[in-house]
């Protein structure tokens, strides 16, 4: 099951409600949570939880064990927004943060005013950016705590780290900015600690290629291959568990092939796949798993469906991030 975010969590603690909506959905043999904030100012969408408090934690173990109930297997995906946000949806005291200044264009939806343009972001301090992979360090020791069996860190969709690859938002001239090897920096930096804490068999990292996802500009394509090429390389260094792709219709198979090539670990892939697409994805040999989002969103009984042969629920668009049971733990198992 892919990460998605629900925009449940009410005052960004998981509670009961996402408690049933992840064991409804315990027949995935893995599933990977929505994106949750390491650290306060993570936290640019409202509802979305977090991984940096008591309370926080205590909510999510009940989820890990409701989920081993059923022999499933849950990571825990890191996920900060960065310049992605607004500060209304953030906690007291906390400031959006980015790899640079530059204001992401468009807008975000927040409980208190509607919806708003982004807030400006404030460029991380080398220092700054420290910080940020120790917080990271924080919030995957923390997951172990909530009984999770590993971390997912999510380094794709416009978010912060890859809000750093992207040399149209990453402007900086430290040692975080410039080269391939300078943006991909904070990626590997967060990688190594979070596997020196918690052990490399825990650790997954998800990537979109050419992704414009979060106001990312496209940049050349050369330089993209590049970037992947080395992070497929470096995360095979590291030898965690998996890296799990985003596809999109921009990524040339060269890009698959490099990244197949320089890692040996498990491959995920996903993004509007469906039963049959995903068999013919698995037996051309790039990936080793498929991940469902949406199928498993709509239909918490998809295994089953996939058994049977049985059609699938229908989404409920108007109900994906709205607070409350409706168009979450509602949507019919067979009988």
């Amino acid at each position: 099951m892919a990460p998605m975010t629900r925009s449940r969590a009410i005052g960004n603690i998981p509670n009961d409600l996402m408690t049933t909506y992840y064991g409804q959905r315990a027949g995935a043999g893995l599933i990977i949570t929505e994106g949750t904030a390491p650290t306060p100012e993570a936290l640019g969408y409202p509802r979305i939880p977090g991984i940096f408090s008591k309370p926080q934690i205590a909510g999510w173990k009940k989820i890990t064990a409701r989920v081993h109930q059923d022999g499933s297997k849950i990571f825990l995906q890191l996920m900060h927004t960065g310049r992605i946000g607004h500060m209304d949806n953030l906690s007291e005291g906390a400031i959006l943060l980015g790899a640079s200044d530059i204001k992401a264009a468009g807008q975000i939806y927040t409980d208190s005013i509607g919806m708003q343009d982004h807030s400006e972001p404030i460029s991380l301090t080398t220092t700054g950016v420290k910080t940020i992979v120790d917080g990271y360090v924080s919030a995957a020791k923390n997951a172990m705590e909530a009984g999770f069996d590993g971390v997912e860190l999510h380094a794709a969709n416009g978010y912060l780290l890859e809000q750093f690859l992207n040399p149209n938002v990453n402007n900086r001239t430290d040692e975080y900015g410039g080269s391939i090897t300078n943006r991909a920096r904070l990626t590997v930096e967060v990688a190594e600690k979070v596997v020196g804490a918690i052990g490399k068999q825990k650790v997954g990292i998800r990537f979109s290629p050419f992704s414009t996802l979060g106001d990312l500009q496209a940049y050349d394509a050369n330089k993209v291959h590049e970037t992947y090429d080395y992070l497929a390389k470096v995360m095979d260094g590291l030898d965690i568990q998996y890296i799990h792709i985003s596809a999109n219709p921009a990524i040339p198979q060269k890009t698959f092939d490099a990244i197949r090539a320089g890692f040996s670990n498990t491959i995920i892939l996903c993004n509007g796949l469906t039963a049959e697409t995903a068999e013919e994805q698995l037996h051309k040999g790039f990936a080793d798993i498929v991940a469902f989002g949406r199928s498993f969103l709509s239909t918490p009984d998809f295994v089953n469906r996939i058994e049977k042969d049985a059609l699938l629920n229908q989404i409920d668009v108007s109900t994906l991030y709205t607070p409350g049971e409706k168009g979450y733990i509602d949507y019919p198992a067979l009988q």
